[in-house]
């Protein structure tokens, strides 16, 4: 297709973002980013957006969260600590809202990818490695979460094997990894039964997962792996609402069985109103086997219930209409999934990354489509409403940022530009801190 990707782009765009500079000795709270460039609204033309507007600011930080924003040198916080961001770019963090933090090489050695069995065969190995793996599941998943950071990624929602191997150890494991990351980085942890739900028998391990602390129960392919729609989504969606917790479920199967899932759960909402808003679908391939018309009619269906849609851009040899997505009111969010382990080698933790494929791949070329991309990265938060109205930051929002060297969030985008300072709830996460001023 024309739209493909050259593997030269590719390597260099990772590589354009890998160095991450060192963290140094920065204030957790109550102080003031001065010269902080943020975007104030868009230039247009005849022909459309020809620009993006930007003014420096100060932006006074208190309780981990953005307390006010005013013109550079007019704080109203005159003898707070100050910093002087020297103009660089402030956007919202990002978000990786798909990730097996809990299952990963990383950081050993490389090994041989061996990746032809189809998802059963893939099981059946890690059922054979699993075992071996969980004495480092904590010091594995704290070196992606260092990854993640240094990408400008300080939340993430990690998928957590619950397993008859392994039981609930990995939730244990992780639990403990990401407890100790609290004050810089934030998380969610889906229970997600790898190796199915019902066709193991594993509805009491998800259970006690839920009660352990995972905050999301997760459900794999009904059809094609679980072995009955019904009662594979009536058994996920019924410990949703005895635990109150959302639902994360892994669909990769295709039309029309993936569709009657999607349609099921949507049934279930109708009748239960706590569950809108609290579906997400990890992949949602089966949308990819859709023309535009069924793709909108079905976007449409899963907006009216409060759906949303995780993926990995691109996956696969098809492509996910996440424009149509999009444009009905279904929030996408982006995320690695797997970082070198025997499911994949290709993740890099980097979701501006995926915003950069999704600009490739859509045809987001212009100024406006580059900008608004960055939607895809920070999981929601924008600076710039497609109108031109600013909308981020406010008073209120949390203190989750990254300072870029960058014109703009369109340039930020398009060149993959390196993060300089990346802030969690004000504190820094990774990069180094600007300079008193």
């Amino acid at each position: 297709m024309s739209s493909a990707l050259s593997r030269r782009a590719v390597l260099g765009a990772v590589a354009a973002a890998s160095a991450a500079p060192a963290v140094s000795a920065a204030p957790s709270d109550g102080y003031v980013l001065r010269n902080v460039r943020l975007e104030t609204g868009y230039d247009r033309d005849a022909e459309g957006v020809s620009g993006t507007r930007t003014a420096l600011f100060d932006v006074r930080i208190a309780g981990g969260k953005i307390a006010a924003v005013s013109p550079a040198g007019r704080s109203a916080s005159p003898g707070a600590r100050g910093y002087d961001a020297q103009g660089l770019l402030m956007l919202p963090a990002f978000r990786d809202m798909h990730i097996h933090l809990d299952k990963t090489f990383y950081g050993d050695p490389w090994r041989a990818p061996r990746l032809k069995h189809g998802i059963p065969g893939q099981i059946a190995i890690e059922q054979r490695l699993m075992p071996g793996m969980l004495a480092g599941v904590e010091s594995h998943a704290e070196r992606l979460v260092s990854l993640l950071q240094s990408k400008g990624t300080t939340f993430a929602r990690s998928q957590c094997n619950v397993d008859p191997v392994v039981g609930v150890q990995n939730l244990v494991h992780l639990k403990r990894a990401l407890d100790r990351c609290n004050d810089t980085f934030g998380h969610e942890i889906v229970a997600f039964p790898q190796h199915g739900l019902i066709r193991v028998n594993l509805e009491k391990t998800m259970r006690e997962a839920m009660s352990l602390g995972a905050t999301h129960v997760g459900g794999i392919d009904p059809t094609t792996l679980d072995g009955g729609l019904e009662r594979s989504v009536d058994t996920v969606v019924q410990i949703a609402l005895d635990f109150k917790a959302p639902i994360d479920m892994h669909l990769h199967e295709p039309a029309p069985s993936g569709i009657a899932a999607i349609k099921r759960i949507a049934d279930h909402v109708e009748k239960e109103p706590s569950l809108r808003g609290k579906v997400t679908f990890s992949h949602c391939f089966c949308l990819e086997d859709l023309s535009d018309a069924e793709a909108a009619d079905m976007a449409g269906l899963m907006a009216q219930a409060g759906m949303s849609v995780a993926s990995t851009v691109p996956m696969g040899k098809k492509i996910m209409p996440i424009p149509i997505l999009l444009e009905k009111g279904v929030p996408v969010y982006v995320g690695t999934d797997t970082v070198v382990d025997f499911w994949g080698v290709f993740g890099t933790c980097d979701a501006l990354l995926k915003a950069w494929t999704a600009c490739q791949l859509y045809g987001w070329s212009d100024e406006f489509g580059l900008s608004q991309s960055l939607r895809l990265a920070t999981g929601g938060p924008i600076p710039l409403s497609p109108t031109g109205e600013q909308l981020w930051p406010k008073p209120g929002d949390p203190a989750d940022v990254v300072l870029v060297r960058a014109a703009c969030a369109a340039e930020t985008v398009a060149r993959m530009t390196p993060r300089s300072t990346v802030l969690h709830q004000g504190r820094l996460a990774a990069g180094a801190f600007p300079k008193a001023a």
